[in-house]
């Protein structure tokens, strides 16, 4: 009797996924909860694990091919070998019927009820035909982000056909062979349109300061050791940040807003998302309720989030609903930078490293080690006075720690 191997539950408002590779051959021995193939969505990668122990018998889906939840991957069969390994090639004759089936399906009245269910609500909510969209899917399939950007760009009738728009120009013979081209993942193509969305729709500015981090320095050398060996965790520094960008959202919440049509979410809750540099793009977890947690809470629930995206164990839902981002570019060196917008949200802070710099304090040069601080905000909800004053409540809170410690 054969086990079938489907799509799980992807998570909110996730209804496909693109098959990242294959961990087991069809033949071969496998273990209940084993890991078998990776699904990467447009927020994680994730595993599906073997539903029983057998062995995989046939994989229906190949390495890049888009499927939809509740999708079939493949089969198990019971027992530990003997099974007719089955993979998922086509006919050569079907691979060239493909592009004349996908032509006569797109001029078909009916042909948007082929689409997923992300694409068939986004249709149905902004009147966006999918008819109009050039997928870029498998075999041309148009996709959950395909219907967002056309809705963005404000596509409403479908170009004329026309040859394939040629992206870039040909390399010369002797640089081509040294060429290699990668499809991008999932996540990154997401990365790529949300951050392109991001510059297009906000009216993004940037405004800068610097922080003596002297206070926070002592500080945490003071008391490291006796943090780490009650806590179990080290002390750094993005739970100061947390704890100093909560203060002055509760002061400015319009930095804690976002614009939705016509109307302005002010939201009385903060959760900030802290960026994560992983080897397949930048994830943002989201450290929940975060004016609830103590410097403490905050590093652990940091500590885990870093460990598990590195991992690719990051769930879904630990990536949605933040209300404001921190991204550390001092971890990879950066002296300034000016962070993109982590839409919805309203603003973003950009650290950096940290470096001794020469300035002058009661008429005297003196050196500190100095960090300069970025912060992009949505100019179109956020006016200059308020985001200057939230970036200065930043410093203050940051060069008197004490402040975070008494909430003043």
């Amino acid at each position: 009797m054969a086990t079938e191997i489907r799509v799980p539950t992807l998570g909110e408002s996730v209804t496909e996924a693109t098959i990242g590779r294959w961990f087991k051959k069809p033949g071969e021995a496998v273990k209940a909860d084993e890991p078998l193939v990776e699904l990467e969505t447009d927020k994680v990668t994730l595993e599906v694990n073997a539903p029983s122990a057998g062995v995989l018998a046939e994989v229906t889906v190949n390495e890049g091919d888009t499927v939809e939840v509740g999708a079939l991957l493949g089969s198990i069969t019971e027992g530990a070998g003997g099974a007719v390994a089955k993979t998922a090639e086509k006919p050569a004759e079907k691979k060239e019927e493909a592009p004349k089936a996908e032509a006569s399906k797109a001029a078909a009245p009916g042909a948007a009820d082929d689409h997923g269910p992300a694409v068939r609500r986004i249709a149905e909510e902004t009147g966006v035909s999918p008819a109009t969209v050039g997928g870029t899917g498998k075999d041309g399939r148009v996709t959950k982000g395909d219907m967002l950007a056309a809705v963005a760009s404000g596509v409403s009738a479908s170009p004329a056909p026309s040859a394939p728009v040629q992206v870039r120009a040909p390399s010369a013979p002797d640089d081509a062979s040294r060429e290699e081209r990668v499809r991008m993942t999932k996540l990154r193509q997401t990365i790529a349109r949300r951050l392109k969305d991001a510059q297009q729709t906000a009216a993004m500015l940037t405004t800068f300061n610097d922080v003596d981090m002297s206070g926070v320095m002592a500080l945490r050398s003071q008391y490291k050791d006796a943090f780490e060996k009650k806590h179990g965790v080290k002390l750094g520094f993005m739970g100061f940040f947390v704890k100093a960008c909560v203060q002055a959202l509760k002061e400015l919440p319009a930095v804690n807003a976002e614009i939705d049509g016509s109307d302005i979410i002010y939201k009385n809750y903060y959760h900030v998302g802290v960026a994560v540099g992983t080897d397949k793009g930048l994830v943002v977890p989201v450290v929940r309720d975060a004016d609830q947690l103590s410097v403490a809470g905050i590093e652990k629930t940091i500590g885990d989030f870093g460990k598990r995206a590195r991992d690719g164990q990051l769930k879904i839902e630990e990536m949605q609903g933040g209300t404001f981002t921190i991204s550390n570019g001092g971890v990879y060196g950066s002296l300034l930078s000016t962070p993109i917008l982590n839409a919805p949200q309203s603003a973003i802070l950009g650290m950096h490293r940290i470096e001794e710099r020469p300035v002058a304090r009661n008429g005297q040069v003196v050196i500190r080690p100095m960090m300069y601080l970025a912060l992009s905000y949505d100019h179109r909800i956020i006016d200059g006075k308020e985001a200057v004053t939230f970036l200065v409540r930043v410093k203050e809170n940051l060069e008197d720690p004490a402040r975070l410690v008494l909430d003043l």
